[in-house]
């Protein structure tokens, strides 16, 4: 943890834009409303819960305190306009698996952000540890499935009309999955886990 708090805060550009990356420790509520309220439904669905709701932004904040959660959020002109978590949950028999959240406000999303985050939720990953990193999406977010395709993730299950949006309409959910390990020992047979 200590490394990945060394990296932060740091500026990315992203197609000409200046980010600036943070770590998180706490939320302000009202900020992560804001940013939350800029997404549409379908944004949201593959998370567990509405993060527009005050009382799950507060269990998100316990879960930064305790080290459960560990989330960046990318800033610009003050405002969030993308975070990415990595989840574990510490005490189950999955301990060694990450889950990845990653979310950009759609006036972030042409400037490859979304692509920086899961580059960041990677190295979070290696430097939790983690052995597998998992993502969760709805089945018609095609071009978020196809960068993580590209970053190497793979399909690992599909449940029919798995989530519900506020009108009742269902969608279908995509679980995605990466092998951390064996991209850290790959990168340990090169010598490029020291550049890190």
């Amino acid at each position: 943890m200590n490394e990945l708090k060394s990296r932060y805060p740091k500026t990315v550009q992203c197609k000409g834009e200046e980010i600036e990356l943070i770590v998180l420790d706490s939320l302000e509520t009202s900020a992560v409303k804001s940013f939350a309220d800029q997404l549409e439904d379908e944004d949201l669905l593959f998370l567990s819960r509405d993060i527009r709701e005050p009382k799950v932004i507060q269990a998100w904040s316990r879960n930064l305190e305790s080290g459960d959660i560990v989330t960046i959020a990318a800033m610009r002109q003050g405002e969030i306009v993308g975070t990415t978590a990595v989840v574990q949950d510490k005490l189950s028999w999955s301990s060694h698996v990450g889950e990845l959240r990653i979310l950009v406000r759609p006036d972030a999303r042409d400037i490859s952000l979304g692509r920086t985050l899961i580059q960041e939720s990677f190295l979070m990953g290696l430097d939790l540890g983690l052995e597998k990193l998992t993502v969760r999406m709805l089945l018609g977010q095609d071009r978020a499935i196809t960068v993580f395709e590209e970053m190497g993730f793979r399909t690992e299950a599909m449940f029919r009309d798995h989530v519900k949006d506020r009108s009742g309409k269902k969608f279908d959910l995509l679980i995605m999955s990466h092998d951390v390990a064996g991209v850290q020992s790959r990168m340990q047979a090169y010598g490029l886990d020291e550049a890190l």
